[in-house]
């Protein structure tokens, strides 16, 4: 680790910001949202905001445009908000949630306040998903599927009579996990994508609703995701509830449990597992997968859970993205608008914080348990 002869600003320049710092927080200025280096006199205009960001803005711009012109590729826009509704906040899938959430009190990762102030944060990004994430979702989704079908005709295989509906089902959802596998790979190797990734993995009370907790337009990057089902698009679809139930396996393997599946493990993606990926001090380009851990495992990131990995401090070292935990009082509205915004900053303004941070002392798994 270096020492604190560098600034965080000149670490950030040259080395991802999850790396920077140690497992230990930030020393904590104020004011509420400190003003960022690049408002200072004298900086171009181009260094107050990230500007490679744009172009995720601008593909998901573009995208929709596209789909707008096209009106969709003639899918019923609202039909395909409906259902996708259904998957994030259907009745199947709200029951599956109260059910994660009764088994995290009954078995917990680690100890934490009925309502922790974490959680509270991962509700307003459950009703911001619900809400405004859902249709652009939709957008995003029925372009680029209107795009790929329209310029890449080629790539959609016809009937195949002697495929099963189901085994072409099977073949999509694997190959769809794969994908989202890839997207994930990215989203942690490539600076620009992770940006927005990294608000996912600032929570430290991680719960089941932790899987809402992404930004927006990080959607855009796992768009490849619907690549499989393009291609076998005339053997079948994926069923709705099919999607209920991956939506809900990948919200449980984010749960505050300490659950790990025995040697089905070396198959599936349990808590235990996946919690390795969001470690305070560790790796975190490890452990990608959504639900199959077969792909963590062809490419050598797959590490197994122990005793000592299960109940880990979860976040990101040095809380370059601000935090609700960080200050006094979480400011949930204030700290949601900041991370938001967070994937623009300039890469010399990763060490924002919230007021009420007042002096320096290293994180422990107490200070997040603060309601």
């Amino acid at each position: 680790m270096e020492s604190g002869s560098r600034s965080v600003a000149e670490r950030c320049e040259t080395e991802p910001c999850p790396a920077v710092g140690s497992p230990e927080r930030s020393p904590v200025p104020a004011p509420l949202i400190r003003a960022a280096a690049s408002d200072r006199p004298g900086r171009a205009p181009a260094a107050r905001i990230y500007v490679p960001a744009l172009s995720v803005v601008a593909v998901a711009v573009l995208l929709v445009a596209v789909g707008w012109s096209s009106r969709w590729g003639g899918t019923g826009f609202a039909t395909s908000m409906a259902r996708l509704r259904v998957v994030i906040v259907g009745p199947m899938t709200m029951a599956i949630l109260a059910i994660i959430l009764v088994v995290e009190r009954l078995r917990p990762a680690q100890r934490r306040p009925l309502i922790a102030r974490g959680h509270r944060q991962d509700l307003l990004y459950t009703i911001l998903n619900a809400s405004l994430v859902v249709p652009l979702v939709v957008a995003l989704s029925l372009s680029f599927t209107t795009v790929a079908q329209r310029d890449l005709p080629w790539i959609v295989v016809p009937r195949l009579g002697f495929v099963p509906r189901w085994a072409a089902i099977l073949l999509i959802f694997v190959a769809m996990d794969g994908c989202n596998w890839l997207a994930h790979l990215a989203n942690h190797r490539l600076r620009v994508l992770w940006r927005f990734h990294e608000l996912h993995h600032s929570q430290e009370d991680m719960s089941v609703l932790t899987v809402f907790r992404t930004h927006p337009l990080i959607h855009v990057s796992y768009l490849i995701a619907l690549v499989p089902g393009v291609v076998l698009i005339a053997n079948g679809a994926v069923p709705t509830a099919l999607l209920v139930g991956y939506a809900g396996f990948v919200a449980f393997e984010h749960s505050n449990t300490n659950i790990g599946f025995g040697p089905l493990g070396r198959i599936f993606v349990s808590p235990n597992y996946h919690r390795i990926h969001h470690k305070l001090d560790g790796p975190q380009d490890v452990n990608l997968g959504f639900a199959l851990t077969i792909w963590d495992q062809l490419f050598h990131r797959a590490v197994f859970p122990t005793e000592e990995t299960i109940r880990t401090d979860t976040g990101l070292p040095g809380r370059p993205l601000i935090v609700e935990q960080a200050a006094v009082r979480p400011h949930h509205l204030s700290v949601l608008l900041a991370q938001l915004w967070g994937p623009f900053r300039p890469l010399d303004a990763c060490d924002d914080t919230l007021d009420g941070q007042v002096g320096s002392r290293p994180f422990r798994a107490v200070d997040s348990a603060r309601s």
